[in-house]
């Protein structure tokens, strides 16, 4: 049995004859209140159990579970405008109005249809983390008490075969950008000199820019700890010639607001480039590929980068070869 204080809110956790059950404690102000909750909610689930008690049938529906997850995400998770687009793609899998005692069968055709799709089997996972999310919220709410995804199996995910940006990739795609989307150019160098993710960039202010002392200092981002990033001369001759409109850095000109997403159009470029598989976030994998080519420490390249783990920057040193070479060629020195 476990109680929790979340918000100002009690939860208790137990499980009784191998049922698992998760409820708000209502109304409790404190530990003793909702421990005297519990109590009671652990007579009334034994009654139940029993037969002494019939049990509370509720019409859960899918739409319950997604408003609860979209509240949950606004406040929790910087991705939110990502999981706005998971929830659309739900939603046209299992509507609003579809009662949420799902079988195991409705997923495994849940997963079928994403594949059929084009979907990769980590982009499967996803939404089925989403799905499992909402499901545990709604038994957090005292509104279900089983899981069905705990019954889901996952995919196996390969391991990802870091993708990165060749020079003469670099060379094609600057050359479409110059001449056909030159408002992507000071957001694609700034990607491939900081190596920053495209929401950082995205959202990136004036007043997060150190002119004298030449960094970048970023206090929301993904691993939650602020970083500092030192800007090269390349990056602050692109800095000293963009117009300060807003107190965002890249504004789009047709609405005067910052750029939300350019998914679409950065798209477009690397087809026009003719560069195949490869997304934004492969730039920030291309500027860690070559600060380690270069020798530089994996710890620098973990600070830049903003890494919580020093294991996701050392896939890095796996992705360039040479650096392993040079490595052994030290012991040559020994013979």
């Amino acid at each position: 049995m476990t109680i929790t204080k979340r918000n100002g809110k009690y939860y208790c956790r137990f499980q009784l004859n191998g049922e698992r059950h998760h409820f708000l404690c209502k109304g409790a102000r404190d530990l003793g209140e909702a421990r005297q909750a519990e109590a009671m909610y652990m007579v009334k689930i034994d009654k139940q159990q029993n037969g002494v008690m019939p049990r509370e049938k509720k019409d859960v529906t899918m739409r319950v579970l997604y408003n609860l997850f979209d509240n949950y995400s606004k406040v929790n998770k910087k991705s939110y405008s990502r999981d706005i687009y998971f929830i659309r793609v739900l939603k046209r899998n299992f509507a609003e109005s579809l009662k949420a005692d799902l079988k195991l069968s409705d997923f495994e055709q849940f997963k079928t249809n994403l594949l059929e799709d084009g979907k990769s089997v980590s982009t499967v996972n996803k939404y089925l983390n989403i799905l499992s999310k909402m499901y545990n919220l709604a038994i957090s709410e005292g509104l279900l008490t089983k899981n069905p995804l705990q019954d889901v199996k996952k995919f196996h995910e390969k391991n990802y075969k870091i993708r990165y940006l060749t020079k003469d990739e670099e060379t094609r795609l600057f050359s479409v950008v110059s001449k056909d989307f030159c408002y992507l150019k000071p957001i694609i160098t700034c990607a491939l000199q900081t190596g920053m993710r495209k929401s950082e960039i995205l959202n990136l202010r004036w007043d997060n820019i150190d002119f004298e002392y030449k960094f970048i200092e970023l206090l929301e981002t993904k691993s939650g700890k602020a970083r500092k990033i030192p800007i090269s001369d390349t990056l602050m001759n692109v800095f000293n010639n963009l117009p300060r409109t807003s107190e965002y850095v890249f504004i789009n000109k047709d609405t005067g607001e910052p750029f939300t997403d350019i998914h679409k159009s950065f798209t477009t470029v690397l087809d026009k480039a003719k560069i195949k598989k490869f997304r934004f976030h492969d730039l920030r994998h291309t500027v860690a590929t070559r600060l380690v080519e270069k020798g530089i420490d994996l710890v620098v390249v973990k600070e830049i980068l903003g890494h919580a783990k020093i294991e996701t920057t050392m896939r890095y040193a796996h992705a360039v070869p040479q650096r392993k070479l040079d490595a052994i060629s030290v012991l040559n020195s020994y013979c």
